[in-house]
């Protein structure tokens, strides 16, 4: 399929509207009144196509969203935006997709849309057309869209994905925003003030991450409108105890991705025998090098969780004492202390082999109990980790345009 889609993506480059070379800088930028901060985080955009309401219906039934097409209503143009953000307290470059609705009756909104795990560098949404997440639509469905990479991809790809990890989640979404709502007023391309979030899978959760942020630190000046999550992991906590329970895990390559992540990223820096018995601990390195796709990197590793993880680490699971740096990781990064305030919708398919549905019934009782009056969870009746994203963006999408003007 990745590969039918690459192939369409150059049928698409070759019959765009008009793809300008013309690159946007920070340096052209006009000196514009900066509410959000946006300017000193904007770096560059560049055009990397129109294309147009029958072109996007196209691709997206290729890639097996047609169901989508009654909301794939406008030509629209894309942009791969470049800015700055934070990684550890250090500054780096990171890139996303920025998309923008054309003749459009009304004025836009402003939707970041957060993408599932990725392994593979070409499938950073930057890359457009050459690669299609499915979140791209948002911008033929009426809203100004931008997709981030993430740390770890695009610009950034030479750094170590921050898998789960709350605080840059959060940083890499919030910047897009503000460099973006720049970026826009330097083109005087007008949105409204409403601004949505959603996402699915690692997409799921670093919109709640983005949300956190904006709803607790009010020096953004961003104001959410709605907010809809799907089958994100919140609670890493219970989502890894319940790994040491099951007998099997279908997707193996998501465990090895986060035990190697927050080994980097938080400077543990074991050797990978710690976590994974050896034949598979030397295997990771290179299933890792963001040149294979999940599925090619599950082929390398095993289902059986006692099996894949070292005998040490995988009784650890169910052991409260042990691992306690580890632990307290995860659990900070299990949005503690917080419940969201703005409207909010979360989505997950009882049947998730991959992302347990646990995650989200005990995120969503725990913001319930805290005190939290505008969330919802929507449970996807037999919903695989697959299967339940369109069903929730066939939901959450048109509940968006209903708020959107």
């Amino acid at each position: 399929m990745k590969t039918s889609i690459r192939t369409f993506g150059i049928v698409l480059i070759c019959l765009t509207i008009f793809a300008s070379c013309k690159k946007d800088s920070v340096d052209d930028a006009p000196d514009l009144t900066d509410k959000t901060g946006g300017k000193d985080l904007f770096v560059s955009a560049s055009s990397v196509g129109t294309f147009t309401r029958l072109q996007l219906q196209a691709v997206a039934a290729l890639k097996g969203f047609g169901s989508f097409a009654p909301l794939i209503q406008y030509d629209a143009e894309f942009y791969k935006i470049t800015y700055y953000t934070t990684l550890n307290g250090k500054k780096i470059l990171a890139s996303g997709l920025v998309g923008i609705p054309k003749n459009m009756p009304t004025t836009p909104a402003l939707l970041s849309a957060q993408h599932g795990t990725m392994f593979s560098d070409a499938d950073a949404p930057s890359n457009f057309p050459l690669t299609f997440s499915g979140f791209e639509l948002g911008a033929s469905a009426g809203f100004v869209t931008v997709v981030p990479d993430f740390i770890g991809y695009g610009e950034s790809k030479d750094i170590v994905h921050p898998y789960y990890d709350m605080q840059s989640s959060a940083a890499t979404v919030v910047d897009i925003i503000k460099a973006t709502k720049y970026y826009l007023e330097t083109r005087k391309t007008a949105i409204n003030d409403k601004l949505f979030l959603l996402g699915y899978s690692e997409g799921g959760y670093v919109t709640m991450a983005a949300q956190k942020e904006i709803e607790t630190n009010k020096s953004h000046n961003l104001t959410l409108t709605a907010v809809a999550e799907g089958a994100g992991g919140y609670d890493l906590t219970t989502m890894l105890a319940k790994v040491a329970t099951v007998p099997t895990y279908a997707t193996p390559a998501f465990l090895a991705f986060f035990i190697n992540s927050y080994n980097t990223t938080y400077s543990f820096n074991r050797p990978l025998t710690d976590y994974f018995m050896p034949v598979y601990a030397a295997k990771i390195p290179a299933l890792l090098d963001g040149s294979k796709t999940r599925e090619q990197i599950d082929l390398e590793l095993c289902t059986s969780p006692s099996a894949l993880l070292s005998k040490t680490f995988f009784s650890s699971l169910s052991n409260p004492s042990a691992e306690p740096d580890f632990k307290a990781k995860i659990a900070i990064n299990s949005f503690p202390g917080w419940y969201p305030v703005s409207l909010t919708r979360m989505y997950h398919g009882t049947a998730d082999e991959a992302v347990f549905f646990e995650t989200s019934q005990t995120t969503y009782d725990r913001f319930v109990l805290a005190g939290s009056k505008q969330l919802t969870l929507t449970p996807i009746p037999g919903g695989t980790h697959t299967t339940s994203v369109i069903p929730m963006i066939l939901n959450a999408l048109p509940w968006m345009k209903s708020l959107a003007q």
